[in-house]
């Protein structure tokens, strides 16, 4: 095997040990010969405007081809999951929130389904908590989507759409707004339900984004879908088929753009997508063009998903009736906008000093989990989101594991860039939707 700059190795009582880094520059630099083999390392990112500040990528390159090219990781490393070993299990709504930003009630919803999965109650969580889950997720998907079509047009020099997107995305900040309070990390969907519930003038800006929102998404195809320019820079570029896919473990858009309509809220469900009526978008090219497609198609049956939950909404509890279990719902915001009323406190103070005593407890300590561990997977805009949580049977968690959808496809970038032009690196890496805050995590 021969010597790499990225995995110097030694040989231990337990066997070869391999120490992996991002690579010294000048180690990296040194092996190759300009002069001689006329190729130049270049050092794309982390400050390169199209990585996003959060993503490093050495490009060796003859001429303007990318003759080998390494993603370095790691810029936006938080330690979110070791840090949720810290903090009880509701707690831990906060922390995966914040892991892929774009998507933060997805990251919720899948911790939640898991730790539910370990306490047994999944069939006592309600129906109008599930149906708000699936109603935040298919918002969210949508969101996120547009972001990527603002940001992926802004780097192939389409200005415009980078500004109608995050115009129709800020449209959705403001009804997540109005139900959870936050724009963004909204720590809403909690173990046995959601903190509150959607209240009736977020339903009505909802139905009025439905109506606006198909208009809007003919708009930017109208801009982009005939463009010379953009169809010159999408498509054939960065392709990968679905064995390449398949093998390097590549889901979400990305896959269903190589033709595999692989997507788990159908083929293992979850929150009642069953009982749904929509359709798995795909592409049969690989490429940038293919997966600009498909996530406009997502986003027409995330409206269709929207809508049917919408038309779901039934009165009804939004946390499970188990009180050693339900953190407190439906609370009453105070006069600062911030914590809860006075006269929720005294609801509470006035009760038996039992309850009182509970109350605290669970605020404080949480909830005992039996030990055991599960696995639970979501569709995020990404990919398969997964979570793989432990407990020990205490009030926190033993590990919890993100399977993030951003850090796999990322190991797709070199088979779709070497050999291609540095130019379509940015378009094929953007192509690819990764969130570094998941990535990284």
């Amino acid at each position: 095997m021969s010597a790499s700059n990225y995995a110097t190795e030694r040989e231990t009582t337990e066997g070869r040990v391999f120490n992996v880094t991002g690579g010294d520059w000048d180690e990296v630099v040194s092996g190759v010969d300009p002069i001689n083999e006329g190729r130049i390392v270049v050092n794309m990112g982390p400050q390169h405007p199209s990585t996003h500040g959060v993503l490093r990528l050495i490009l060796e390159l003859e001429g303007e081809t990318v003759r080998e090219a390494r993603s370095v990781v790691g810029y936006l490393h938080t330690g979110i999951e070791k840090n949720l070993e810290y903090r009880n299990w509701v707690q831990g709504s906060t922390f995966v929130t914040r892991m892929d930003y774009l998507s933060p009630l997805f990251n919720e919803t899948a911790y939640s389904l898991a730790v539910e999965k370990l306490l047994g109650i999944e069939e006592q969580i309600t129906e109008r908590a599930t149906t708000i889950r699936v109603l935040m997720m298919e918002l969210n998907r949508i969101s996120s989507h547009l972001v990527w079509l603002a940001t992926t047009a802004m780097e192939l020099g389409a200005i415009n759409m980078m500004l109608y997107g995050f115009r129709e995305r800020e449209y959705i900040l403001e009804i997540f707004e109005l139900i959870t309070g936050l724009r963004m990390n909204h720590a809403y969907v909690r173990p046995g339900g959601v903190a509150q519930d959607v209240p009736d003038e977020a339903i009505v800006k909802i139905r009025d984004f439905l109506k606006l929102m198909p208009k809007r998404l003919k708009e930017y195809e109208d801009l982009l879908s005939g463009q010379p320019i953009w169809l010159e820079r999408t498509q054939n570029v960065a392709v990968l088929d679905v064995t390449g896919c398949v093998a390097l473990g590549v889901t979400g858009p990305v896959l269903r753009s190589a033709g595999l309509a692989w997507d788990l809220r159908k083929t293992m469900p979850y929150c009642g997508y069953e009982t749904y009526e929509f359709d798995v978008p795909t592409h049969s090219d690989g490429d940038v063009w293919g997966r600009y497609l498909v996530r406009n198609a997502e986003i027409r049956e995330s409206l269709k998903l929207v809508e049917q939950a919408l038309d779901r909404l039934k009165p009804g509890p939004v946390m499970v009736a188990d009180k050693k279990i339900a953190w407190p719902a439906q609370l009453a915001i105070g006069v600062d906008g911030m914590g809860n009323s006075l006269e929720h406190v005294a609801k509470i103070m006035g009760q038996s000093m039992e309850s009182l005593i509970h109350h605290f407890k669970l605020v404080t300590e949480g909830f005992r989990v039996p030990p055991g561990q599960v696995y639970v997977g979501v569709e995020s805009p990404r990919g398969e989101l997964g979570v793989h949580a432990v407990s020990d049977g205490g009030t926190r968690p033993y590990r919890v594991h993100y399977r993030e959808p951003s850090f796999v496809n990322l190991q797709a970038l070199p088979a779709m860039a070497e050999g291609g032009l540095i130019a379509d690196v940015i378009a094929g890496g953007a192509s690819l939707d990764p969130v570094m805050g998941g990535c990284d995590r």
